[in-house]
């Protein structure tokens, strides 16, 4: 025991005579960083000062880079007791995790501190950043520079640390695109793969929305599988980390931007000795932001051949087929036609076939019922045409042939389907099926019982009356021949305005566009009370699109955002509607891809979109 009482005394006088004599000698800062990095590289630079007994430091603006992380400060000290003679050294360090994005030669000015009242300061550091791509990370170095605060005290020395530089044949991804020339709305496959050497542990970024492209996210597992796979010559562990469904809106070259994805990439703090890190309560491992920038994609899109008559906008491969309900019936009786549109392309976009039922017939909008889901080929799977007619008249009929046409992208030539054509026989019948057509027209308004205003004339044996006046000089004869005017008068009023409003079929169509709006909206509030994300928005820009449409007696296949901009600019619409209606568009789009989202946030659409129709509504007179 008194020989460590002893030893300790002897160490703590030691102590106190190195301090002593520690503000005598000089002190210095040393810088450590490398002198080359790649453009997105994150690399630090330390300054060391050869003192503990600092009372302020100022660190240099860093201009040119981006400060990550910083300052974190660690302390050192060390005794050493070598033939009874003792020797005290301390530092402090004050570390800054920097990113260098533009390529260029920047200079680190020097950095300052105040040590026993005395300023003492750094050299200053060039730093050169190359273009991404030249590898020059893999073989930058550090450059150690130090300097004191008198003429006599100064050091220099060269180390090595490549351990937070992380170039881009560590870490990147590709983009390829399944063709690059292709037809107006036909499908395009865009990948994006990340190839990776370094452990990384987090990677956000998304394709925005593009201008000319219809956008659908292809959804893939949320934990990601890595493979190995070997990729110029180098094994690297990879994964499909994000696909797209893209459906060319435009015709001509149309570019897909590049996107800047931000990693983190954990590696261990190799410069930190292990056993300060433990008692100075740090970590052994470093977290570095990493940004990962994609190529740009070209893609050529060519105008479809001159469309021919009837043409459905239909672009891929499909099949049809058709169904009827009864080919024997009775008047008042509902019949029921079905077609089935298979295949694999730009299925939302279908246009319904059109379908000549006889003229005795009564006809109702097809009910279309959408059954396909989204593949890497685009589309795939049944649309459902459901029409519905009522004859009114005994007889036997024909329903001719229903027509679909479709570009074919594999003969790239257009193609002709045609369903099945029905012979129908029509028996005379008492009652109706009224029920039945309500409930086919959800809602709708239930057809009308004809021929029942007409009964029987009495056949049995009738004994006249004979009157006692003279019917043809009376004022009734007189009515006979002014009641029939009067209403051959109003009929032709009544029938003039009648042909006035139908030939103005487009402000018919527009006069009823809110009204249609509003029974859309109405089934989009109810797929959003039963949670049916998917159903809700596809209702809800069917809605927006659909109204814009009617208002503006527009071909709804053919709009897009900027010719809608356009038609609502030419209709005197203010600009801050037009921006609330895109970006209500915007929001829909994107919400519909996001996962887990909230009914919070389908209420906040679907108010937008009642609000944003009330405007134009307003603004637009028809």
């Amino acid at each position: 025991m008194k020989r460590l009482s002893a030893f300790i005394i002897a160490i703590l006088l030691q102590s106190s005579l190195f301090v002593l004599r520690g503000f005598a000698e000089d002190v210095t800062i040393t810088v450590q960083a490398p002198t080359t990095i790649e453009a997105g590289d994150q690399f630090r630079v330390r300054f060391t000062i050869s003192s503990q007994n600092v009372s302020n430091f100022n660190a240099p603006d860093f201009k040119g880079f981006e400060v990550i992380y910083g300052p974190a400060t660690s302390r050192q000290s060390s005794i050493q007791i070598i033939n009874g003679r003792s020797s005290q050294s301390s530092s402090i360090t004050y570390t800054y995790v920097l990113l260098g994005s533009k390529p260029g030669t920047y200079t680190l000015n020097p950095a300052t501190a105040e040590v026993g009242g005395k300023t003492v300061k750094s050299k200053p550091m060039k730093i050169h950043v190359t273009k991404l791509g030249q590898g020059a990370a893999a073989g930058a170095h550090q450059q150690t520079q130090s300097s004191s605060s008198s003429s006599s005290g100064r050091s220099s020395s060269n180390t090595s640390d490549n351990s937070n530089s992380i170039s881009s044949n560590q870490l990147f991804m590709t983009a390829t695109a399944s063709r690059t020339n292709v037809f107006e709305q036909e499908a395009i496959l865009v990948t994006y793969k990340l190839y990776t050497l370094v452990n990384l542990t987090q990677l956000d970024g998304k394709l925005p929305t593009l201008d000319g492209f219809q956008i659908q996210e292809i959804p893939l597992p949320r934990t990601k599988e890595f493979s190995l796979e070997t990729y110029n010559g180098r094994n690297y562990h990879t994964v499909v980390w994000s696909q797209y469904v893209l459906f060319p809106q435009k015709t001509g070259k149309l570019t897909i931007p590049s996107v800047t994805f931000e990693g983190v990439v954990v590696q261990p703090n190799r410069s930190l000795d292990p056993i300060d890190a433990f008692f100075n309560g740090t970590s052994g491992m470093l977290e570095l932001k990493k940004k990962i920038v994609t190529p740009a994609l070209n893609i050529f899109v060519q105008p479809l051949p001159t469309k021919p008559e009837g043409y459905s906008s239909a672009v891929g491969k499909f099949s049809i087929s058709s169904s009827i309900n009864a080919k024997e019936v009775k008047t008042n009786d509902a019949i029921t036609i079905k077609i089935n549109v298979n295949g694999t392309g730009n299925m939302k976009l279908i246009g319904t076939p059109e379908l000549a039922f006889p003229k005795d017939f009564e006809t109702y909008d097809a009910k279309v019922t959408d059954n396909f889901n989204l593949t890497r080929a685009g589309l795939s799977g049944t649309k459902t045409f459901e029409y519905l007619a009522v004859p009114r008249h005994a007889g036997t009929y024909t329903i001719p042939a229903a027509k679909f046409v479709y570009f074919d992208t594999e003969s790239k030539s257009y193609r002709t389907l045609t369903t099945e054509a029905y012979t129908v026989k029509v028996a005379k019948g008492k009652g109706n099926s009224a029920q039945a057509v309500s409930d086919f027209t959800n809602g709708k308004e239930d057809i009308e019982e004809l021929n029942q205003d007409i009964r029987f004339i009495k056949t049995n044996n009738v004994t006249p009356k004979k009157q006692n006046f003279d019917f043809f000089t009376s004022w009734k004869y007189a009515l006979c021949y002014v009641i029939p005017l009067i209403v051959f008068l109003v009929i032709v009023i009544l029938g003039r305005k009648r042909i006035n409003s139908l030939s103005d079929i487009a402000a018919t169509r527009g006069k009823k566009a809110n009204k249609i709006a509003q029974k859309r909206l109405k089934l989009a509030d109810s797929l959003m009370k039963e949670g049916k994300q998917n159903e809700f928005y596809d209702e809800v820009l069917k809605t927006l699109y659909g109204y814009i449409a009617d208002k503006l007696n527009l071909h709804q296949e053919n709009l897009n955002k900027d010719n809608v901009q356009q038609e609502l600019l030419s209709k005197d619409v203010p600009q801050d509607i037009i921006d609330q209606f895109i970006t209500t568009l915007n929001d829909c789009e994107f919400a519909r891809y996001a996962p887990g989202d909230s009914n919070a946030n389908m209420e906040n659409i679907y108010e937008k979109a009642i609000s944003i129709i009330s405007k134009i509504e307003e603004n637009i007179k028809k």
